[in-house]
């Protein structure tokens, strides 16, 4: 009777035993087996067997890439504080899982204490614009490091990141105002450039302007000579000499003036002077400061004559004194 009871009691405590040295080992991820507490192998994905109570799985390591974020607060050259932000890639190394797992205790913590320990000796070496501008040298200086110091723990670090650099909110407020500041001249010396070349676009509008008036002006006074040359010519064939013909002239146009002058409304010009023998008086004016010049360069003419004649004398006598010594 107690046989037919303990039967099934030793099969089911045996079949327990053996599936617990049953286990399967995931998809990049390997097992360390010990045995009595001694490493015994390494087991890889799949489906393993182990020796029930004598066989312990002493940990998994996982074989994946992993990252790792570090915030890193350092001092620049020009004594600015920022925070960096570095992402660190890495994996074990499937030849060295033995070391990663019995090597290190904590390798998220020894990769942090290397990443502070470069970024704080190679940021204070540079200024705050460097840094931005050589975040590069900074993650490959960190992937140096932790290279030569993480393959001795089986650990291979497949890239570094500097993913993001924070200064100070007041210094990060300076550069915007910089920058600010910046694009403020470029635009004032685009609007400076933009005034330059509509003021000289109308200082060149307004001398062709004046140039093409006053070769207009030109030509008008040129067809009026013309037309007053022609008026002389015609009176001159019907028995009208040149001066009563200029006198003809003068008065008529002084009267087509006045007529001019009065069919404008709201007009203030005045016109001087405004007598009926004003035309007569402007014409006899004219003659006789024309009769003046005439008389004042015949008289230059006589004059300079006269002095070239008397220095012409001079030499010939001083020609005649030399001659003589000789």
């Amino acid at each position: 009777m107690l046989a037919t009871i303990l039967i099934p009691i030793v099969l089911v405590f045996a079949l327990i035993i053996l599936f617990s040295g049953i286990f399967t080992v995931k998809q990049q991820t390997s097992a360390l087996i010990e045995r009595f507490g001694k490493f015994r192998s390494i087991r890889n994905s799949g489906l393993h067997f182990k020796v029930p109570i004598i066989d312990q799985i002493a940990g998994r390591i996982n074989l994946k890439v992993q990252q790792l974020d570090v915030l890193v607060e350092t001092k620049t050259k020009d004594d600015v504080f920022v925070k960096l932000k570095i992402s660190v890639q890495f994996q074990v190394m499937k030849t060295n899982v033995y070391d990663a797992f019995y090597k290190l205790e904590n390798p998220n913590d020894q990769i942090t204490s290397y990443v502070f320990d470069v970024v704080r000796a190679e940021v204070p070496k540079m200024k705050l614009d460097d840094v931005f501008e050589r975040k590069d040298d900074i993650a490959n200086a960190v992937k140096r490091e932790l290279n030569q110091a993480m393959q001795d723990y089986g650990y291979d670090i497949i890239k570094t990141l500097v993913t993001d650099i924070d200064p100070d909110a007041q210094v990060k407020s300076a550069m915007n105002r910089i920058n600010a500041a910046e694009r403020e001249k470029v635009a004032a010396e685009y609007v400076a450039e933009a005034e330059r070349i509509k003021i000289v676009a109308k200082a060149r509008a307004e001398a062709e302007s004046k140039r093409l008036q006053g070769q207009g002006i030109a030509d008008q006074r040129r067809e009026i000579a013309r037309g007053l040359e022609e008026s002389v010519d015609v009176l001159n064939k019907v028995g009208i000499n040149s001066q009563e013909a200029s006198a003809l002239i003068v008065v008529t146009q002084h009267y087509d003036t006045l007529q001019a002058i009065g069919e404008q409304t709201n007009s203030n010009l005045i016109l001087l002077p405004n007598s009926p023998q004003a035309g007569s008086d402007m014409l006899n004016n004219m003659i006789a400061s024309f009769t003046a010049s005439n008389q004042i360069g015949e008289a230059m003419k006589q004059k300079n004559a006269e002095n070239l004649y008397l220095q012409n004398k001079k030499k010939e006598r001083k020609d005649r004194n030399s001659g003589t010594e000789e």
